[in-house]
């Protein structure tokens, strides 16, 4: 008798609402007519039953049995069907790349439309059998209905541009929906950034993240106490519900100790943001480095004289400070077929490639000869102090010489020692590219950096620390990894490589780092 795969996976799986029917009474079969399972149909992804019975809700495994009943599906017709719901630069910037050049991998067109209710539907055709086998609808609406769609299951997966609340992830528990800030339950699967923007015809260029704080709280009022004319400061920003309005406070106003000013103006989106302060000279709008249309963007500098700007490498190693990772937030219930290969297409080094094209960073380790850092060794220099010596600055470039660095770059939490989010996503990628057989034969030394506070040698010693933590994590999560192919080492500089300045909070977070370099 063919077994039934029932009560084990009960207890496993809760199913999306692959195929949203009313509760019906069905009666499940297996071949042989052994066994017989009675009750109301909650769910079907296309392969499982999720059956509520007398003996509770049961998951069975649709090859082993027949179904007959009223609320029965066709299995001939079958759509899988996924909903998103959550950040509008995720669902109508990203997500329609990413569907299009999965289905095309897998044979499939795609087609899109827009739904009443401003939800937009990519439906994926199979053009052999001239029918729809899936749809993924977007619910354009921001990261905090995100998360309450998936807890109301209206949703299957949140689109976020910030980390999953306490309060979010204990509602979700509630729900049945695990536990939402578990390893695996987010995954980064790109990163943007916050830049600070003015009018073309503003002659300001840059500004330090503690006049930004003052701008955004309205300490700062005027234009001339940054270098420009006599004129008030117009600021704009995302509306606060959304995940990069809740980033803006995340990692510029709350860090600083101040609150937005009451004068603020907010945008929903990203489009009307630009467009309002590109039409005036006066206007400073905090926004998505992929939406910032025909404004200026203005580089963040500090007390110190570093300078840095949003560039694409500048974010992908998070030595811009105010990097977002983009989330995909998914519960513990089992997806359908087509859902989940999609979701594994998004690990795929094709899909990061798509990721770069559709304007945001993507996370594939790119390699950085050392001539390509000259301002990081220049600044490396500038900022020695009595401390660091000529003698430690040379043991630096003599062990980095010949090696590369990658732009994966591993940073902490505020006050921990628990990786950051994108961190955490960046040991995930390169324990892949381990595992692929990337580095075999190559040589992997991870590097680490401290900030500038207390004496040198026992920064020395903490980044040495971290480098061995991080070294750690990267090879436990490589399981299936040759290790006997991959040599690893440590290194520590300590406070040598400064990337931003230590005067400030943030810029003591930016130095603490552990960088890994490739030869």
């Amino acid at each position: 008798m063919k077994m039934l795969r029932a009560a084990a996976y009960a207890a496993l799986f809760l199913f999306a609402g692959a195929f949203p029917v009313s509760a019906q009474d069905v009666t499940l079969t297996s071949r042989d007519g052994n066994v017989e399972i009675t009750g109301n149909l909650l769910g079907f992804d296309g392969e499982f039953y999720r059956v509520d019975t007398v003996y509770g809700e049961l998951t069975v495994d649709g090859s082993g049995v027949d179904c007959a009943g009223p609320g029965c599906p066709n299995l001939d017709t079958y759509v899988a069907q996924v909903v998103f719901s959550g950040a509008p630069t995720i669902g109508r910037l990203l997500m329609p790349a990413l569907v299009e050049a999965f289905a095309i991998r897998e044979g499939y067109e795609m087609s899109r439309e827009t739904l009443e209710d401003g939800s937009l539907l990519l439906s994926i055709h199979d053009p052999a059998e001239a029918r729809v086998v899936g749809e993924f609808q977007f619910r354009l609406t921001n990261s905090d209905e995100g998360f309450a769609d998936l807890i109301a299951d209206v949703a299957d997966i949140a689109m976020s541009m910030r980390e999953i609340r306490p309060r979010e992830v204990r509602l979700g528990k509630d729900a049945a929906l695990g536990d939402m800030s578990a390893n695996g339950r987010g995954r980064v699967m790109a990163l943007e950034a916050l830049v600070p923007v003015v009018a073309p015809s503003n002659p300001v260029q840059q500004v330090t993240l503690t006049q930004l704080a003052e701008v955004l709280s309205g300490k700062i009022d005027n234009w001339n106490a940054l270098g420009g004319p006599d004129a008030p400061i117009a600021v704009h920003l995302f509306d606060a519900r959304s995940g990069l309005g809740q980033a803006s406070e995340d990692l510029v106003v709350r860090p600083a100790g101040v609150s937005f000013a009451e004068t603020v103006t907010r945008h929903a989106d990203g489009v009307s943001l630009a467009e309002a302060v590109a039409e005036d000279p006066f206007a400073m709008g905090l926004m998505a480095r992929a939406e910032t249309g025909n404004t200026l963007t203005l580089a963040l500098s500090g007390e110190c004289g570093f300078a840095l700007r949003a560039t694409r490498r500048a974010v992908k190693t998070e030595d811009y400070p105010l990097t977002a990772p983009m989330f995909l937030y998914l519960p513990a219930r089992r997806l359908p077929k087509l859902g989940r290969e999609f979701l594994a297409y998004l690990k795929d080094p094709s899909a990061q490639l798509v990721i770069r094209r559709a304007g945001f960073v993507d996370q594939a380790p790119e390699e950085i000869g050392i001539n390509e850092q000259g301002d990081r060794f220049a600044n490396a220099i500038a900022q020695a102090g009595e401390e660091l010596g000529l003698e430690e600055l040379q043991r630096m470039v003599s062990a980095l010489t010949s090696l590369k660095r990658l732009t994966t770059t591993f940073r902490f939490e505020a006050g921990s020692a628990r990786l950051d989010a994108q961190s955490r996503s960046n040991v995930a990628q390169l324990a892949r590219a381990m595992e692929v057989g990337k580095y075999d034969a190559r040589r992997l030394v991870f590097v680490g950096f401290s900030d500038g506070a207390g004496p040198a040698d026992n920064n020395r010693r903490i980044a040495l620390r971290r480098a061995e933590a991080v070294r750690s994590a990267v090879v436990a999560a490589a399981e299936t990894a040759n290790m006997d192919r991959i040599t690893t080492e440590l290194e520590a500089f300590g406070e040598a490589m400064p990337m931003a300045c230590d005067g400030t909070g943030w810029g003591r977070r930016i130095n603490r780092r552990v960088e890994v370099w490739v030869r």
